[in-house]
């Protein structure tokens, strides 16, 4: 399960449990919204209550930031404790334009996506 909250061009995502595809899906319709209306968006994934993620997501995950968007965004904080998600986003900056940091303490993370 996923909530998404947007504030001005910052999409924030948090994950509750399995993150399945319907959920990526549905993050993947806000964001592809927020890039109509704004010239640079910026994500906050909250990870911290992500128990796991399907492979199809991971897949889809691949496609929407590597090869569909890698030039559409900003900055990504992703928050997590989680070393292998950790890995994962300092492994995504090859892919992607976007300047990925990962976080542990959200208000962090939150201050830096945001710019403050």
């Amino acid at each position: 399960m996923i909530t998404i909250a947007q504030t001005g061009n910052l999409i924030n995502v948090a994950v509750l449990g399995e993150f399945t595809l319907a959920d990526f899906k549905q993050f993947e319709e806000q964001a592809l919204h927020k890039l109509q209306s704004h010239a640079e968006v910026n994500l906050l994934f909250d990870l911290r209550d992500m128990i796991a993620y399907t492979m199809d997501v991971a897949w889809e995950e691949i496609k929407f930031f590597s090869r569909e968007h890698q030039h559409d965004f900003s900055r990504i904080a992703v928050v997590t404790d989680d070393q292998w998600l950790t890995w994962q986003a300092w492994l995504s900056r090859i892919f992607v334009d976007a300047d990925i940091r990962a976080f542990v303490e959200y208000e962090e993370a939150k201050g830096w996506v945001s710019g403050v």
